[in-house]
C-alpha cells in the first residue's frame, strides 16, 4: 500500500512538472514554430538528453527545448497556459499604496509597580520577639503592626528622652524625640512614652503602605543589623508589565500610547493602560526592546506573574506601498516576488522590504503600483523562474526609451545578431551593474564587436527584451575608436576638427586643447587634455595657437596624429611646457 501511494504521488508531481513544462513550450509554440528545438529532454530529469523525440527511463514522452536566446522574453520569464494556472491554483493581488496598521502584539508578565515597591530595613541592631505577618504573598494594610524589635540601643533612646524630661529642659527632650524619630520608632509610641514615663523593652515597627508581602527574610528570634532586609512590600492597585517589543517595531512606539491586555487566566475581559516607559537600549540577548506598561489594577484581578497578552497601538505614520505578506519568498540572502508579467507569463524578481503589519508588508525598492504579484503557488513558479532570472523588473523609466551606457562585450552570435555584454549601473533606469544578453538592431554594423572590446553603447527597449542600437567603439580587440550608430554605419575611426591650445607640456607629449565639434560622431565641442603622437613635430606648436588637426581613440586615450594647420591667436594662455605641470 506504502509502495502504490509513493508512485501516485510520484506520479501526480510529475503531472504537474510537465504540465508547467510543456505549457512554456506550448504557449512559445507559436514562437518556435519555424525553429527545430535543440535537444529533447526528460520531463523528470533534465540530465537526460536526446538529439530526437522519444521516451525518457520512465516511460514519459522527452520534452523538446529550444533556443531561449532567440524568444523575447527576459531572463527567468517562466510561461504557463491557462489549464496549469488554473490547476495549480495561481492567485494574484496587486501592488498598491496602504497604511499600514501599526497595532503591535507581544507578551509580557504583570508585575509590581516598581514605584510603590518599598523595603525596610532595621537601623538598630536588635532580636525580633514577635513576627505578626507570617508568609509571603500575604496582604498588609497601611499601619498594620509587622514586628516587635528588641534591642539595647532603642532602650537607651528611650531612657534618654525620659531623663531630658525630668530635666525639663526643652533642647534635651527635643533632641531625645528627634533620636527616635531617626530610629523609625512610631510617633504613638513617642506619645505613649512621654505619658506614661515608663521605658518598654521592645519596639513595634507597622506596615508604611498598604499592599502585599513581596519578600519576607527573617522568623521570630532572627538577630538583624542595619544593612539586613526585613520585608518587601509591594502596592497592588496599580501594576507594570514588562514586554519585549521586536526592533523592527520600534519606530512605532511612543510614550504613552494606549496598550490593550488580555489575560488567559480571565477570559473575555480586557485591561486599558498606557505606554509608561520605552527603555534606550535593546536587550543583549534577544535584540528585542524592553518596554513598561501601567495599568490600574484597583479590583485586584491582575496577579504579578500572570501571563499577558498585549496590543500596543502604534503610530500609524503615511501611506507605502505594500504587497500582501504571503507573496513574498525569504531565501535568507534575498527577499522576492512573483511577477505576473500577463498571457501566462511570470518572472522572479528581487524587492526591498520596509515596515511589516499582521497582513502586509512594504515594498521600498522592486515593485511599482498597480502590479500585480502571485500570492499562492508562487514557490513553484518562482522555483522555475529562478533557474535562469537576473532578479531584475527591467522596466525602463516611463519617457526613457533608450541610454547610453559604458560596458564591454563578453560574448558574440554573429548569426543570430545577439552579443553578451557587462555594463556600467543605468541610473535612468535603476539598473546596478551586470551582464546580460542583448539583441543588435539591424542598423548597428555587429563586425567590430568582438569579446574584450570597450564601448559605449545605446540600450533601447524592444518589446520585452532590449537591444543595442547604437555603439560607439572605445578599445578592446581591435584596439581603435569606431562610430556605429541607428543613423551611422561607416566605419570611420579619425576625426578632423579644428581647435585652440590651452596648455603644452613638450616633455610628457601632453596638450589641452579645446575643440570643436565632431559633427560625424555627433559629439559637442569640448575642452580635452590628448596625447601627440610620436610623428608629430612639437616644435611647430605654441600656446594659444588655432590648429587643425586629426586625432583617435585608443584604449580609452584621446590621440592626436597629425597637425594639418595652424594659425595664431592673439591672446595666448601662459605656456606650461618648462613646468612639466600634470595636465
Amino acid at each position: 500500500m506504502k509502495t502504490f501511494f509513493t508512485l501516485a504521488l510520484g506520479i501526480a508531481l510529475g503531472a504537474v512538472v510537465v504540465g508547467l513544462w510543456s505549457s512554456q513550450q506550448v504557449d512559445t509554440s507559436a514562437a518556435n514554430a519555424e525553429k527545430q528545438p535543440l535537444y529533447w529532454v526528460a520531463p523528470m530529469d533534465a540530465n537526460y538528453r536526446r538529439d530526437g523525440p522519444g521516451k525518457s527511463p520512465m516511460g514519459m514522452d522527452l520534452i523538446p527545448v529550444y533556443d531561449e536566446a532567440a524568444t523575447e522574453d527576459a531572463p527567468g520569464t517562466v510561461r504557463i497556459s491557462p489549464e496549469v494556472e488554473n490547476n495549480l491554483g495561481v492567485r494574484t493581488a496587486t501592488a498598491e499604496a496602504r497604511v499600514l496598521s501599526a497595532r503591535i502584539t507581544t507578551v509580557g508578565y504583570v508585575g509590581y509597580d516598581e514605584d510603590k515597591l518599598v523595603h525596610m530595613h532595621p537601623r538598630v541592631e536588635g532580636w525580633i520577639e514577635k513576627l505578626y505577618v507570617k508568609a509571603e504573598g500575604d496582604p498588609v494594610q497601611k499601619g498594620q503592626p509587622l514586628y516587635d524589635l528588641y534591642s539595647p540601643e532603642l532602650v537607651n533612646a528611650q531612657e534618654d528622652l525620659l531623663l531630658a524630661l525630668q530635666r525639663g529642659e526643652e533642647r534635651l527632650i527635643t533632641g531625645a524625640k528627634n533620636r527616635l524619630r531617626a530610629l523609625k520608632v512610631a510617633e504613638t509610641h513617642i506619645e505613649d512614652l512621654v505619658a506614661r514615663r515608663k521605658v518598654t523593652h521592645t519596639i513595634t515597627y507597622f506596615a508604611p503602605q498598604s499592599g502585599v508581602v513581596e519578600a519576607l527574610s527573617i522568623r521570630e528570634g532572627f538577630f538583624v543589623q542595619p544593612g539586613s532586609t526585613l520585608f518587601s512590600i509591594g502596592a497592588v492597585d496599580t501594576v507594570w508589565i514588562a514586554a519585549d517589543v521586536f526592533a523592527r517595531q520600534v519606530n512605532f512606539l511612543r510614550a504613552g500610547q494606549k496598550v490593550h491586555i488580555t489575560v488567559p487566566h480571565l477570559p473575555g475581559k480586557q485591561f486599558s493602560g498606557e505606554l509608561a516607559y520605552i527603555y534606550p537600549t535593546l536587550n543583549a540577548d534577544t535584540r528585542t526592546l524592553p518596554v513598561r506598561i501601567r495599568f490600574n489594577n484597583k479590583a485586584g484581578l491582575l496577579k504579578p506573574n500572570m501571563f499577558a497578552e498585549l496590543v500596543i497601538e502604534g503610530d500609524a505614520g503615511k501611506a507605502a506601498l505594500t504587497v500582501p505578506r504571503e507573496a513574498v519568498i525569504r531565501t535568507g540572502d534575498q527577499n522576492r516576488v512573483v511577477l505576473d508579467l500577463g498571457e501566462g507569463r511570470f518572472k522572479s524578481i528581487a524587492v526591498q522590504l520596509g515596515r511589516v503589519d499582521t497582513q502586509f508588508i512594504e515594498i521600498k525598492d522592486g515593485l511599482a503600483a498597480g502590479d500585480r504579484v502571485v500570492t499562492s503557488a508562487q514557490f513553484l513558479l518562482d522555483s522555475e523562474s529562478s533557474k535562469s532570472s537576473d532578479f531584475l523588473r527591467m522596466s525602463p523609466v516611463a519617457g526613457v526609451a533608450s541610454v547610453w551606457v559604458g560596458g564591454e562585450i563578453v560574448a558574440v552570435d554573429s548569426q543570430s545578431r545577439t552579443v553578451t555584454a557587462s555594463h556600467d549601473p543605468v541610473k535612468e533606469w535603476d539598473w546596478p551593474a551586470m551582464t546580460m544578453d542583448f539583441s543588435v538592431a539591424d542598423s548597428v554594423d555587429i563586425k567590430p564587436l568582438q569579446a574584450g572590446t570597450r564601448l559605449h553603447m545605446e540600450i533601447s527597449k524592444s518589446g520585452d527584451g532590449f537591444e543595442i542600437t547604437g555603439t560607439h567603439i572605445m578599445g578592446g580587440a581591435n584596439a581603435m575608436m569606431k562610430e556605429n550608430t541607428a543613423h551611422r554605419s561607416a566605419d570611420q575611426h579619425i576625426a578632423e576638427v579644428d581647435g585652440v591650445i590651452n596648455q603644452l607640456d613638450r616633455k610628457n607629449r601632453t596638450a589641452n586643447i579645446s575643440r570643436g565639434p565632431v559633427a560625424k560622431w555627433n559629439r559637442p565641442a569640448a575642452t580635452l587634455d590628448f596625447l601627440l603622437a610620436q610623428e608629430v613635430d612639437l616644435s611647430v606648436l605654441k600656446v594659444g595657437q588655432k590648429i587643425r588637426f586629426r586625432f583617435r581613440v585608443v584604449e580609452g586615450e584621446f590621440t592626436l596624429v597629425e597637425i594639418l594647420s595652424t594659425t595664431r591667436q592673439d591672446a595666448a594662455p601662459m605656456d606650461h611646457s618648462q613646468h612639466g605641470g600634470s595636465l
